[in-house]
């Protein structure tokens, strides 16, 4: 019952505290399974209790202002995980896009839904759904939710890499003109995806693991560390994460 009360206040007092707030917030979903081994559930209710959180998490988002989300479902690594888990979220990831069809949120708030990571490493159903709901949003422009499967930051920058230099050969560039600039907009080139300016991870781990690393690292962006597991983060949490990212955009800039 205290906890109830407190709680609401607090979000109240830290909200105050937030002076600046982030363009762009990539987010680190750890703790599923181990969540699901606290609670002496099935690691698929893990998972799912997790998807629930994440569209909770995005309403947060999207009331303060926040225009691009990144979300890290599924990296590359996590193909070595046992088949049947692999399998169980993969059908997680077709309910969830299949909601965007109809999910009257992202239609009334005009929310572009994009996945980034390597398509060919999907399961064609899998792969068409999620076609589908990047269709269903391409002509939205208020919001942004990006989410990240079959991603891995290396392998990404490895592609742009390979484009670059086709284009060398082609004789669209010089080997003079490779620059950062040029190597930035071929990293997410189909998805014009801008810096991140905070990283927050869950489930007290102290690693970023292969995430966005030029978006991210490469633009010192802000990152929260933070110990609750997915299933368990509190808008208390992402304000706390908000205020870092707002601490530190002051410190840089100098404001009083």
């Amino acid at each position: 019952m205290m906890r109830q009360l407190l709680e609401p206040l607090y979000e109240w007092i830290l909200a105050g505290q937030i002076r600046h707030f982030p363009s762009h917030v990539a987010i680190i979903q750890d703790g599923n399974r181990r969540y699901a081994s606290s609670q002496g559930i099935l690691r698929d209710e893990g998972h799912r209790t997790g998807a629930d959180r994440t569209e909770e998490v995005l309403e947060w988002t999207r009331s303060l202002g926040i225009t691009h989300v990144t979300l890290y479902s599924f990296s590359t690594e996590n193909f070595t995980r046992d088949s049947a888990e692999v399998l169980a979220l993969f059908e997680l990831f077709k309910e969830r896009f299949t909601r965007v069809l109809d999910d009257p949120r992202i239609h009334r708030n005009r929310v572009r839904v994009q996945m980034i990571g390597d398509r060919t490493l999907l399961p064609d159903d899998l792969r068409a759904v999620i076609e589908r709901a990047e269709e269903a949003t391409a002509g939205y422009d208020a919001y942004f939710l990006n989410i990240a499967i079959a991603y891995g930051g290396r392998n990404e920058i490895v592609k742009a890499a390979r484009a670059i230099l086709q284009k060398v050969r082609d004789g669209e560039y010089a080997v003079g003109e490779i620059s950062r600039q040029l190597v930035e907009r071929h990293i997410c080139a189909d998805h014009n995806l801008p810096p991140v300016d905070l990283v927050i991870r869950t489930g007290n781990e102290y690693r970023t693991s292969n995430f966005l690393p030029w978006l991210a690292n490469g633009h010192e962006s802000a990152v929260c560390f933070c110990a609750p597991y997915w299933p368990l983060f509190r808008k208390i949490d992402f304000l706390r994460a908000l205020r870092i990212y707002s601490q530190r955009y002051e410190g840089l800039a100098g404001t009083p």
